[in-house]
């Protein structure tokens, strides 16, 4: 295995990435991590080693304001990660050896691959969403973010999250979004993790977008929660058996 870190610049951002290639690996997997996540998490980094035994290649990514990317995680927007999400794929795309890349990602990172793979269809060879949290949009929309009531059409400058403050803007851009045209622009294989016991993103979500998809299938682990701590185990078993099985 031929590991390296390094950063991707993005008008003027860098970055954080991983490149994890095993020997003779010609296909690579980008893997995105969720909203307050980084690439080092205990399920990213599973699921990551799963595609590299498989002998697929690896790039992790922290997005905008986001493990040891630059950006402030108060100005981050999905918009902007979105603009991050297709810098990585050009940058994926100029590596040699990876003539197949694949997408997969957690939490609002599934939904980013969600909708990077409608933008890059024909790129894109295969799909696999972790607790997709495809709801961020309508919630915006409806004016409630995890927890958080406000007014949708007078948005306030900011509202706190934990530790942690989220801008605005975060919440005006979710509400343009629309995920199910994303969905039905995008023809390839897709798999979709969900945990039945997801505190964050209800079990719902996951099985609607996976039977939105053409070519969807969906992989429930029963008594799991939003990042996986009770049956990580399962999840590896889920993409291995399913990348073995469909390429």
């Amino acid at each position: 295995m031929h590991s390296s870190q390094f950063f991707i610049p993005d008008d003027g951002i860098r970055l954080n990435a991983k490149l994890d290639i095993p020997e003779g690996s010609d296909r690579l997997v980008i893997v995105i991590h969720g909203f307050t996540g980084h690439m080092e998490e205990v399920h990213i980094t599973a699921v990551s080693s799963a595609f590299n035994d498989l002998g697929y290649a690896t790039l992790r990514v922290d997005m905008y304001g986001h493990g040891h990317s630059d950006g402030a995680f108060r100005d981050h927007t999905l918009f902007k990660w979105m603009t991050n999400a297709l810098t990585v794929i050009d940058y994926a795309r100029g590596l040699d050896f990876a003539k197949e890349i694949y997408l997969c990602g957690h939490s609002q990172g599934g939904l980013l691959v969600m909708l990077a793979a409608g933008m890059r269809r024909e790129l894109i060879r295969g799909l696999i969403p972790l607790s997709p949290a495809a709801m961020i949009p309508e919630i915006c929309r409806r004016g409630e973010m995890l927890g958080h009531s406000f007014d949708p059409d007078n948005i306030p400058e900011e509202i706190a999250f934990d530790d942690k403050t989220l801008g605005g803007n975060y919440l005006r851009v979710a509400q343009t979004i629309r995920v199910e045209d994303a969905i039905d622009r995008y023809d390839g294989p897709v798999l979709i993790v969900h945990g039945d016991d997801d505190e964050s993103v209800p079990v719902q979500v996951g099985i609607d977008a996976a039977n939105r998809y053409k070519n969807g299938t969906l992989k429930l682990i029963p008594g799991d929660d939003h990042c996986y701590n009770r049956h990580l185990d399962q999840v590896v078993g889920a993409v291995k058996a399913w990348m073995s099985a469909n390429f």
